[in-house]
């Protein structure tokens, strides 16, 4: 027996539970099944279950479980805290990966197997909770969010009632109330995550060192700290990119040749809380985005295609003045140290080598100098 593995299929009011080991021939065999309460009695009742069949301690146990709303996340605390390896697994990933098992049926009982398999055959990420202050942030900033989509919500309806063939007077009054008590609350909301933000010196002195950013205020930087746990959840700017679905994916087979784009398979708050940023950076031309933008816009001519990519350099941007803790600089340049100021060769000196090597391709080559070569295209004068 190589692990014990046991499956939690989470609904909001029982959890179906699957306990299953896996062996050196690659065999995953059902041991036992049980369904609990999603109380922090049922908690105390699978710990037990899962410790009476948890036969040799040795041998080390996984619990896998799919990300359902709310719904886990009491059951993956309480897990964690008595000391258990938890998994949280997307749902698209787990219902890929049920899907290849061929079940024809679906229910809960057989997808606590099917997760129960998941945590036996593969070597999944261990999950760990969010802190209380950004688990707070995170309410409050998608709070925020839910408001705003209400406001455009109750304007649009408000529009159309007052270009119709007939209004109504008494809802256009209950619609324009609506509005005015929505902006209070989104103010009030600003007010009370700034207040949160600056209740700790360090997080508040980051958040300030990112606000040099022009475009980028405290309510996005808000955002971004809330649904990455204060950016804990990465090692590198790799995995915050394709955590955001900005990363870059192809679609090319023999001579099929699909289109290259990100993926968007991410957290969409991110991408939504990066739009506006992209606009103002290009807008207010901060160096190194309006750069970007220019580059990639002349390349193919395509508007939106060049603010994606502004998003993306000001996420990694924000990123590393997090993990740095430094300010933003418009026209950064490198720090260069006085041996490595000694070691750079002098403009006339490398002048004489692009020259010496232009010579030596057109000796070599002859009268047509390869096309790879470095000076080739740009003889020096």
């Amino acid at each position: 027996m190589l692990k014990y593995s046991v499956g939690l299929d989470i609904s909001s009011k029982s959890i179906n539970g699957c306990l299953s080991t896996i062996d050196n021939g690659q065999k995953v065999t059902v041991k036992t099944t049980h369904t609990f309460a999603n109380t922090k009695s049922g908690f105390k009742s699978m710990d037990t279950w899962i410790r009476k069949n948890w036969k040799d301690q040795s041998i080390p146990l996984v619990i896998c479980m799919e990300a359902t709303g709310n719904y886990h996340e009491s059951c993956a605390l309480y897990l964690f805290e008595k000391g258990y390896s938890v998994s949280v697994i997307l749902p698209n990933k787990a219902k890929n990966y049920l899907k290849s098992l061929g079940n024809k049926s679906k229910n809960d009982s057989i997808d606590a197997k099917g997760l129960a398999q998941m945590g036996a055959e593969q070597c999944l990420s261990i999950w760990s909770p969010f802190g209380r202050f950004f688990y707070e942030l995170r309410s409050l900033t998608r709070h925020h969010q839910s408001l705003q989509e209400q406001k455009t919500s109750s304007k649009n309806q408000l529009h159309a009632i007052k270009n119709g063939m007939y209004s109504s007077k008494a809802v256009e009054k209950q619609l324009e109330s609506m509005i005015k008590l929505i902006d209070k609350q989104l103010e009030q909301l600003e007010i009370t995550i700034k207040n949160l933000l600056q209740s700790e010196e360090e997080v508040w002195q980051k958040v300030c060192n990112i606000c040099t950013i022009k475009g980028v205020g405290v309510l996005t930087t808000a955002i971004l700290l809330a649904e990455t746990n204060g950016f804990e959840l990465f090692e590198n700017a790799k995995q915050l990119v394709s955590y955001s679905g900005y990363d870059v994916i192809e679609n090319q087979s023999g001579k099929h040749n699909g289109k290259t784009r990100i993926s968007k398979k991410g957290n969409s708050r991110i991408r939504r809380a990066m739009f506006m940023p992209a606009f103002q950076a290009v807008t207010y031309q901060v160096k190194p985005f309006c750069n970007l933008f220019d580059r990639t816009f002349e390349k193919h001519g395509l508007k939106m295609k060049s603010y994606v990519a502004v998003q993306k350099k000001i996420l990694t941007t924000i990123y590393a003045l997090w993990k740095n803790n430094t300010h933003f600089e418009n026209d950064y340049k490198p720090q260069i140290s006085k041996e490595q100021e000694l070691e750079l060769p002098s403009p006339v000196s490398f002048a004489k080598a692009v020259k010496s090597s232009a010579d030596q391709v057109g000796t070599t080559q002859g009268k047509h100098p390869s096309e790879r070569s470095l000076y080739a295209s740009s003889p020096v004068s």
